[in-house]
C-alpha cells in the first residue's frame, strides 16, 4: 500500500495574504487532530516572494486522502482558501514508492 501525497502551489493576494495564513493553521491543527492517517500537513511560504505558499501533504493511504477531500471541515475552510488566490491553484499528486 502506498502513501498519497500532494504537493499544492498558492499564489495570494497581498492584501488577503494573512487571512490565507489563519484559514490553512486551521486546517492544519484540525487535520493532525481529527485525521490520524495524515502523515504530513505542511504549509510553506516562499523566502523570496511572500504571496508564494506550497501546500504538502501525505496520506497514510488513498482511503486517508479521501477521508481528508470530505470531512467537514475541509468543506468549510477550503472555499474560502480558494476566494484568497490571487490564480487559481496547482496541484499535483505523488505515490510513495515503498
Amino acid at each position: 500500500m502506498s502513501k498519497k501525497s500532494f504537493i499544492a502551489r498558492l499564489r495570494t493576494r497581498p492584501d488577503t495574504r494573512d487571512r490565507l495564513i489563519a484559514l490553512q493553521t486551521e486546517l492544519k491543527a484540525l487535520v493532525f487532530e481529527h485525521e490520524p492517517d495524515a502523515l504530513v500537513y505542511e504549509l510553506f511560504q516562499s523566502e523570496t516572494d511572500p504571496d508564494l505558499f506550497e501546500c504538502v501533504a501525505t496520506f497514510r493511504d488513498e482511503a486517508a486522502f479521501e477521508k481528508h477531500m470530505n470531512i467537514d471541515f475541509h468543506d468549510r475552510l477550503v472555499p474560502p482558501i480558494l476566494e484568497c488566490l490571487a490564480e487559481d491553484m496547482s496541484i499535483a499528486f505523488y505515490r510513495s514508492l515503498d
